[in-house]
């Protein structure tokens, strides 16, 4: 994700695109689903972006392509942390399992230990599944 962005005011859209590797049809539904990336328009009505946009749509391809967020995850992180760096969680390699015979799946995941995967997101996503868990057994 080392792009060398030009030292320029703004940016057009396709110059944007050709920068990232993003579609402009793409840039644009981000723009409508993550409120952060506000480009402003020239008087043609043309996106201009500034380079903290241009840094933010790199991110966020990271966020979705890379670490595998949804746009409503990387939209939670993108608010919440606005200005951290996205941490990659190093690959994890293990020794071949043996294979064991089928368990009851009791939705819980076992995580190895400095996998890099933040303790309080973990917490929020358990307690958002129990509250989505909640709201599916009391649906009528």
């Amino acid at each position: 994700m080392d792009v060398q962005i030009p030292d320029k005011l703004y940016f057009k859209i396709g110059e944007v695109a050709e920068l990232t590797g993003i579609k402009p049809h793409v840039l644009r539904y981000w723009e409508s689903e993550i409120g952060s990336i506000r480009p402003t328009k020239n008087r043609h009505q043309q996106r201009l972006y500034r380079q903290r946009d241009i840094e933010l749509i790199l991110r966020l391809k990271d966020l979705l392509y890379s670490q595998g967020y949804t746009i409503a995850g990387a939209r939670k992180l993108l608010r919440r942390k606005p200005a951290e760096p996205v941490v990659t969680p190093a690959p994890v390699v293990s020794a071949p399992v043996a294979a064991s015979p089928p368990t009851a799946d009791d939705g819980q995941m076992a995580l190895p230990l400095g996998s890099g995967v933040d303790r309080r997101l973990l917490e929020e996503l358990r307690r958002d599944l129990a509250r989505l868990r909640d709201s599916l057994l009391n649906a009528p």
